[in-house]
């Protein structure tokens, strides 16, 4: 017997490769029982709170401050003092303070994206990797832009808006605060930020990275709170909102907000297609279709909900997604090996649910891989249906979660009409292996952002936003400096 074959009788064959569980301790977090507003540079206390959930479990976490009308128009009042001497702030003063919160952010990053999970159901190694990067990049891009508007805006004289009313979404809570407070800081203006009533314990530590970087006070101020606080922070003496959140909610606040001469930018819902030519890499796209709609549990504005496949890899393709949904891990958002988390709340799920009973209603084929959800929190399985026309629901309408509705199409004339045929226009992916084929669908794709052969893909430098009701104006990129500037007196795109 060889010594090859002697190695091998003594190393066991494995009967399955499963993953040992790897949780992220807890440990790292120091919560408060309850928390104020923070107002000024201070802590404030409030009349009224609300208790704030783990999705994981539905286990309380901490007390947060309900704020009224008069807590917000007091935050508003400090943010309009602070303006004067933050705006006079010589810009390359004001950018070390945003390098300060870009490094402050990247040393505390372990204890933000487990508190990220924790309060939002997100899977750790999406918050670890992709989230707190994210929003220290972010910091750092605007930092460097803080002393160079006038390069930005060329033969132009940028000042600052004022104070900058912004109400940020639970999906992506830290990331989507890094989007408004660093360009609205970096050009000279004070903000008064009203994070998701489900998640704003990011928010709420974040305060604590600006107290360390000793940012004046009044220059950002947190105000938490459910949506009426959000109603009385646009309808407060704020120069500019800018808000990313629901169609629905965005329209109500352009109704509000119309006339006041309040300048105004919304990122909003979207319904993006996600378009696979049969001469695609295969393995490759299913990679970027599943990154696609699973990541965040499907809570991405821009998730690749729709997907388009070109009928001559219909089967094949539809076969290999399977197969990969197979293999997604759905469980505890603070272990490393999960795939799929929490959904957010209760009243997420109920809508996600009842979306899906709609496809199940009108003939949609659904195919869910095996899993066992936990019995506590809010969970669904990743989902796909085939056999979607363009006229369900499921194809129409904005779920918001880890529900995929596949399509066909033959012709890439046939692909765009499909594909444009929503009333969104946030995003879009194509996956072909012909650069000339990109460019063409890119130019006919009524869709912000338009990624070829990835998904979900962002960088601080790329702009971000939508057409029709996924909203107008831009975050991210130069053009993300624009909405929180007056440019001598003229208009700026999405003010």
């Amino acid at each position: 017997m060889t010594d090859v074959e002697k190695r091998r009788d003594r190393s066991p064959v494995p009967s399955g490769w499963t993953y040992a569980p790897a949780p992220e301790s807890t440990d790292i977090l120091e919560l408060r029982d309850r928390y104020g507003l923070f107002i000024a540079g201070e802590w404030v206390a409030a009349k009224e709170h609300f208790t704030t959930i783990a999705p994981r479990d539905e286990s309380p976490l901490a007390e947060v401050a309900q704020a009224g009308p008069e807590d917000v128009a007091r935050a508003v009042g400090a943010a309009r003092e602070a303006f004067g001497g933050w705006s006079r702030l010589a810009p390359s003063e004001r950018a070390k303070y945003l390098f300060r919160i870009a490094r402050i952010l990247a040393e505390r990053s372990r204890e933000f994206a487990v508190l990220e999970s924790l309060n939002g159901g997100k899977p750790i190694k999406e918050s670890r990797d992709v989230d707190v990067p994210l929003a220290s990049a972010h910091f750092f891009y605007y930092a460097g832009w803080a002393d160079k508007l006038e390069y930005a805006f060329p033969n132009r004289r940028p000042k600052p808006v004022g104070v900058a009313g912004q109400i940020i979404p639970w999906n992506f809570p830290l990331l989507m605060l890094a989007w408004k407070i660093a360009p609205a800081l970096a050009a000279g203006n004070t903000v008064v930020l009203k994070p998701a009533e489900t998640t704003p314990l990011t928010a709420l530590l974040f305060a604590d990275v600006l107290r360390q970087a000793e940012l004046p006070p009044g220059v950002v101020n947190i105000v938490t709170g459910d949506g009426s606080t959000g109603a009385a922070l646009v309808d407060s003496d704020v120069d500019k909102i800018a808000f990313t959140g629901s169609t629905e909610v965005g329209k109500a606040i352009q109704r509000r907000v119309a006339g006041t001469g309040k300048k105004l930018t919304l990122e909003l819902g979207g319904k993006a297609a996600n378009i696979l030519f049969d001469d695609a890499a295969l393995d490759q796209a299913v990679e970027g279709i599943i990154n696609g709609i699973y990541f965040n549990q499907g809570h991405v504005c821009c998730a690749g909900s729709r997907l388009f496949v070109q009928e001559s890899i219909y089967e094949p393709a539809i076969e290999k997604l399977k197969r990969r949904m197979a293999t997604l891990r759905v469980g505890d958002p603070l272990d490393k090996n999960t795939d799929v988390g929490a959904i957010n709340s209760r009243e997420q799920l109920t809508r996600i649910e009842e979306l899906v009973q709609a496809g199940k209603d009108e003939g949609a084929e659904i195919y869910q891989p095996p899993c066992r959800l936990p019995e506590k929190g809010y969970w669904f399985a990743p989902t796909v249906f085939t056999n979607v026309a363009q006229s369900y629901r499921i194809a129409q309408e904005e779920i918001f979660g880890p529900v995929l509705s596949v399509l066909t199409f033959r012709t890439p004339e046939e692909a765009v009409e499909k594909a444009n045929n929503t009333p969104y226009g946030l995003s879009a992916g194509v996956w072909t292996e012909k650069g000339s084929r990109i460019l063409w669908m890119a130019q006919r794709l009524r869709a912000g952002v338009v990624w070829a052969n990835t998904f979900n893909r962002f960088d601080p430098a790329s702009p971000f936003g939508g057409y029709k009701e996924s909203g107008f104006g831009r975050e991210g990129g130069r053009h993300g400096l624009e909405p929180y500037v007056e440019l001598d007196g003229a208009e700026a795109f999405g003010g």
